[in-house]
């Protein structure tokens, strides 16, 4: 038999021991005994659960007893709340299931009542504890809001429907911006190793009526066509552009332009990416995010010491954005356009001498890459123009050829390759196009998603709060801005009175 121990307002505990007691004297059982190991895991956590539950619930009510009445309240707006109700009960639906919280409330006529006990518990507008908010906003992040609630079902005491859990994904990520700008991510490391930025885009599936502007109108356009029929695949105007960034630190990596085509043999190891931060938005306008990686930048580096590269893959808006951003932040920075990106269009002026997938296609192509590695730019591009010429192609012909010189002519001053192998630099994309895999793809592309912007915005800002290994550092924040926000905002001189 489990005594309970004489303590002042031990009896709020009183039906946890019993529970707790019920626990054990039901393992003992002969039932119990001869069960398998898994059985009696299950069992387990099913009735620890409630006797979870039991203790949140004595919790709660040893707040009551201990909660002193107030002979007045002063609010925000100078009103003295005089009266004071008992007994004011509010649900809970915590990590363990539903509990009760009994606290005193302090109103005046045609005035928004206040409750102290709930400030001093930080306790959420609506009925969802912060520990079960969080679960949530972990399962949304990583799979559908219906798997997040069945796994939320099945591995805890609590409940959240469908509904519920995109709202409160929407409000748990609201600080994200304010987290970031006051600098509480990780500290900047002391290194003067190259400070690498990037940014890609990638499309989002989203309901119409959340669709920019120009795409929407296309939309709606696309629709009153009825008798035009799509191919088999085509999806057009059903989507809205994702901006992804990130900012991390890379030791130098020299190489030569034989290493990086496999012709001599790479003997330094390959460095890791360190510091990372990776984010991504697809409400935000893309100047405003190209701004956030410079700003991020900046905290990594403020002193601008640092040897700045911009990873693109050519998009000429974003080169606009990052040539005018680096203006505007007075910082110098190298811009190298991705060499894969590069490759493409070589590939594509291949098949215009050769036949797709063919030998000669790869070794021109091989040949080619590695003279652009060398800073050879213009001479390639001078040669597939005479060659085209002396093959008498004609103008239909030669326009992979034509397309890709006139890019390497008009980016030669950022395919400066074997300038940045010297410096160590990277010369590919693969950490960005990574993070729209990883980050946007894998979780906003789950087949016959259509998304509300709200909604996308927040799951795409706790990806990358998990992603950038920030999310306990942004919780306790949260926790602290939503104390001020529902709480400490309703009080004279923005201070939660003491309740118990």
């Amino acid at each position: 038999m489990i005594t309970v121990k004489t303590k002042p307002h031990s009896e709020v505990f009183v039906s946890a021991f019993e529970n707790m007691e019920a626990i054990v004297t039901r393992l003992e059982s002969p039932d119990v005994m001869g069960q398998e190991h898994g059985d009696v895991e299950a069992l387990i956590f099913k009735d620890g659960t409630d006797l979870l539950r039991h203790l949140l619930q004595g919790f709660f009510d040893l707040q009551e007893l201990k909660e002193k009445r107030k002979t007045e309240v002063k609010a925000v707006d100078g009103m003295i709340l005089t009266h004071c109700r008992e007994d004011c009960k509010r649900p809970l639906m915590s990590l363990f299931g539903e509990v009760a919280v009994t606290r005193k409330g302090y109103s005046v006529k045609n005035h928004r009542s206040c409750f102290p006990l709930d400030g001093q518990l930080n306790l959420p507008p609506d009925k969802y504890s912060q520990g079960l908010r969080q679960r949530m906003a972990t399962e949304v992040s990583k799979g559908s809001f219906d798997e997040a609630v069945e796994t939320v079902i099945k591995t805890t005491g609590g409940k959240v429907p469908k509904r519920q859990a995109e709202e409160l994904a929407v409000e748990v990520s609201q600080d994200f911006e304010e987290f970031y700008a006051r600098g509480l991510s990780t500290e900047p490391e002391q290194t003067r190793d190259p400070l690498i930025l990037t940014s890609d885009a990638k499309g989002i599936v989203m309901k119409q009526e959340d669709l920019r502007e120009e795409t929407r109108k296309a939309a709606q356009q696309q629709g009153a066509q009825c008798n035009k029929r799509l191919g088999v695949g085509e999806k057009k105007n059903r989507k809205r552009m994702a901006m992804a960034a990130s900012v991390y630190n890379v030791a130098p990596h020299t190489r030569s332009a034989e290493q990086v085509m496999g012709l001599a043999e790479d003997t330094g190891t390959k460095p890791k990416a360190r510091n990372k931060r990776v984010w991504a938005s697809v409400a935000r306008e893309a100047g405003v995010v190209i701004d956030e990686i410079f700003q991020e930048a900046l905290r990594q580096d403020p002193q601008k010491r640092r040897s700045w590269v911009f990873l693109l893959d050519g998009h000429e808006d974003q080169l606009k954005l990052v040539r005018a951003a680096a203006k505007r932040y007075q910082v110098t920075i190298t811009i190298v356009l991705d060499f894969i990106h590069m490759l493409e269009y070589l590939w594509k002026a291949a098949y215009s001498f050769y036949a797709p997938g063919s030998r000669e296609a790869e070794a021109w192509v091989a040949e080619r890459a590695l003279w652009v590695l060398q800073g050879k730019v213009s001479d390639v591009a001078a040669g597939m123009r005479r060659k085209a010429t002396r093959l008498e192609l004609s103008a239909d012909e030669r326009k992979a050829v034509d397309k890709c010189a006139d890019y390497f002519l008009k980016y030669k001053k950022l395919l400066r390759y074997d300038e940045y192998l010297k410096q160590g630099y990277p010369i590919a994309t693969g950490v960005i196009e990574g993070a729209c895999r990883h980050l946007i793809g894998d979780r906003m592309d789950i087949t016959g998603a259509r998304w509300r912007l709200s909604c996308a915005e927040a799951i795409l800002k706790l990806r990358s709060l998990h992603v950038s290994g920030d999310m306990n550092a942004y919780w306790a924040f949260y926790k602290a801005q939503s104390k001020q926000r529902n709480h400490a905002s309703q009080y004279a001189d923005l201070t939660l009175p003491m309740a118990a």
